[in-house]
């Protein structure tokens, strides 16, 4: 039983909780060098491809996604539960809205994909944070906002409503800000930041929070 210290009654402190790293990589090399970044973090515990599911962050990794690729996502995210992490080494326009819509919230260019900037994208998986490469988020609001301007004259206005203070984070969200850092901005709470995300993407059926602003940025709120 814990003490109010965090320590058992024993008087050891409590082991902190390590996260679950499914690595998936055709090409053996890319595998194992993912791998052995990974290895030397104890806050990550590696586990087999098959063992991907709820509560696993799925590192994928790979030059190009091909339609292979995406499908693995899509079974990784939909099927199984994952949080997915992509390291890539390039992505067309063509599928940049396909992977962030199929569940993937961090995306990591592999030549930034040194340990430190895994990791990072793992633990922002992990708690359901967005994490993308400022150019390529660049790029995704590019694509939304031309998808966004060539159905303006087929709607009246957005689907369906945003409130302000959800508008408020997703802007923050969409400027590349974390949960502390919008609470911050917006005088909230971390946990009242979180729930506003949770709400909104539960209500809308979105997968995380770059697919939230992928949603926002289409509908024309941001």
């Amino acid at each position: 039983m814990l003490s109010s210290s965090g320590t058992t009654r024993s008087g050891t402190a409590e082991a902190p909780e390590r996260i679950p790293v499914a690595v998936h990589a055709l090409d053996p090399i890319l595998r194992e060098g993912a791998t052995g970044q990974l290895r030397r973090f104890p806050e990550i515990e590696l586990r087999e491809e098959s063992a991907s599911g709820p509560g696993t962050v799925a590192l994928l990794v790979d030059d190009v996604l091909d339609e292979a690729g995406l499908t693995r996502l899509r079974r990784l995210v939909r099927s199984e539960g994952a949080r997915a992490v992509l390291v890539v080494g390039s992505l067309r326009e063509s599928e940049l809205l396909e992977v962030i819509e199929c569940g993937v919230g961090a995306i990591v260019w592999r030549h930034e994909a040194t340990a430190t900037r895994l990791v990072q994208a793992v633990l922002a998986a992990a708690r359901g944070d967005g994490d993308l490469p400022a150019d390529l988020l660049g790029r995704l609001i590019s694509q939304v906002g031309a998808l966004h301007r060539s159905a303006a004259g087929r709607s009246d206005g957005p689907s369906s409503g945003l409130t302000p203070r959800e508008v408020d984070v997703l802007r923050l969200v969409a400027e590349g800000l974390d949960t502390g850092e919008i609470a911050g901005k917006l005088s909230y709470s971390e946990r009242t930041v979180k729930n506003v995300i949770h709400g909104l993407t539960t209500r809308l059926h979105l997968r995380n929070r770059a697919h939230a602003v992928a949603y926002a940025l289409r509908e024309g709120y941001i």
